[in-house]
Formats: C-alpha cells, sequence, structure tokens
C-alpha cells in the first residue's frame, strides 16, 4: 500500500475492518467502485467472485450448531438459538433480509442449501462474521430496490406451503413490521379496514400493489386518481378512510386528465 495515497489507504483499511477480508480484495473492490466505501461494499458482498473463499467446513460446523435433531433443516429453535448468537431479536425485520439473501423458501426454516449458499454469498464463514454483515443487511432496507425486492419476497417466505395467498394475520403483522421501515402513515388505517371489511387472505397482488400505492400516493391522497388501475380492495380502502373522516373528500383530485404527482 506504500504507492497509494494516506486517504486511500484509511479507505482499505475501514473495509478491511468491517469485512474481514484480505487487503488484496479491499483494494480490488475499492478501484472498481472508483474509491467509493458505500459502493465497494455493495460490489464485495453482491459478487462472489471478488470475496475470498469462505471456509466450507467453517460453514458445515455453522449449520450443525443449528440444526434440527431430527431433521436435516434449521427449524425455529435451531433459528432462536442463532439469534441469540447474532444478538439479533428474532422479530428483528433484519431476519427477513438473512432470509432473503439465503433465499429461503418458508418462514422459520433454512435447509443446508439456503443457509450454507447464503453464507457463502455474503462472505460469511465464521459467527463473527455473520454479527458484522448484520449492520449492512439492516442498511440493504434503506435501498429502493434492495426494499422492494425484500418486500415482494416477503409475500412468499410468510404464506403457509401450498397456498397461493397469504393469511390476513401473518400478512398484517408482515406489513407492520416493513412500513415500520418505510414510515407509511396509513398503515395502521390499513390493517384496521382489512379486519373491519375484508377479513380474507391477501392475493399476490394486492400485496405488490400495496406497495405501490403506498409509494405514489400521498398520505392526504391528494393525488389519487380514482380512474387507476388499483385493486379493488385498495379503492375500498380509500372509502373506508373518507367514511371514517381519515381523509377528506375534497383532498381528492378531479379525474380531469392531470397526471399523478408521485413523490
Amino acid at each position: 500500500m506504500h504507492k497509494l495515497g494516506r486517504g486511500h489507504r484509511d479507505k482499505i483499511q475501514q473495509f478491511i475492518a468491517i469485512t474481514g477480508t484480505s487487503e488484496k480484495v479491499a483494494l480490488q473492490a475499492l478501484k472498481a467502485s472508483d474509491w467509493h466505501l458505500e459502493g465497494a461494499f455493495d460490489i464485495f458482498y453482491s459478487q462472489p467472485q471478488i470475496r475470498s473463499v469462505t471456509d466450507s467446513r467453517h460453514l458445515e460446523e455453522l449449520y450443525n450448531r443449528y440444526k434440527d435433531p431430527y431433521v436435516d433443516m434449521i427449524m425455529a429453535d435451531g433459528i432462536t438459538l442463532m439469534c441469540n448468537d447474532l444478538q439479533v431479536d428474532p422479530q428483528d425485520i433484519v431476519m427477513l433480509v438473512v432470509s432473503w439473501h439465503m433465499k429461503a423458501a418458508t418462514m422459520c426454516e433454512f435447509s443446508r442449501q439456503e443457509f450454507i449458499g447464503g453464507l457463502q454469498a455474503l462472505g460469511v464463514d465464521s459467527l463473527d462474521k455473520f454479527r458484522e454483515r448484520i449492520q449492512f443487511m439492516r442498511s440493504e432496507l434503506k435501498d429502493e430496490q434492495k426494499f422492494r425486492e425484500i418486500y415482494n419476497f416477503a409475500f412468499g417466505w410468510a404464506k403457509e406451503k401450498g397456498q397461493k395467498s397469504l393469511a390476513l394475520d401473518t400478512a398484517i403483522g408482515m406489513w407492520q413490521l416493513l412500513f415500520a421501515e418505510r414510515q407509511w402513515p396509513l398503515v395502521d388505517h390499513w390493517c384496521q379496514f382489512l379486519q373491519a371489511r375484508h377479513n380474507k387472505a391477501i392475493s399476490r397482488d394486492t400485496w405488490s400493489q400495496l406497495l405501490e400505492f403506498a409509494k405514489s400516493v400521498d398520505p392526504a391522497l391528494s393525488n389519487y386518481d380514482a380512474e387507476g388501475a388499483w385493486p379493488y380492495l385498495i379503492d375500498e380502502f380509500v372509502e373506508y378512510l373518507m367514511e371514517n373522516g381519515i381523509v377528506q373528500r375534497n383532498n381528492l383530485r378531479e379525474t380531469s386528465g392531470l397526471s399523478a404527482d408521485v413523490y
């Protein structure tokens, strides 16, 4: 590193301190990102070929620590132990991000392939490295594209095996967890509306469209277009908000061909 300036050397040391990788890998990732630390982290975690090879023997040991004694899977008890080791609450949304990285098919379960493959993709082969990645995974929720991917992943992950729809209670719990991150002011009203008026399982279309609604329609509904292609359930929700005085009907824009203001 003697040919590099002090600023570059400092970034290499910061990168090594956070990722636990080698100087060679740190230099490669930082050069590829034009010496932007955040960009280098993205490259490091998203491109397996740039990371040092994980120790598969250590990953097997880690898997066996959490594996259920009766089936070749990590089940609820193993996940609780893993959360204790990571010093993370099992209800913490970062565990959803962990499951997303592992491409887990079902909530509260990790297959051997999901667990080991997910940790390899993250460059993790020890509990210490796993702990170090938690902060990075939490930061991914601030990235709009990654949040969308995690949100859409959550539907399939949380639904019961063999079901096409998501149980209402589960959907409400997931929405409250996810929208706490995005701070959608209408989430509690939405959940109350569903319990009062819908009381049925949630379809994938409703799940995905609600994120678009939360992103594109302001909480006062001033740019809501009643002629738009929203699912019927979302249109009913708008009526519910007006009936209960949560928003004023005169807030709604006239459908006069003006485009909605999307923020």
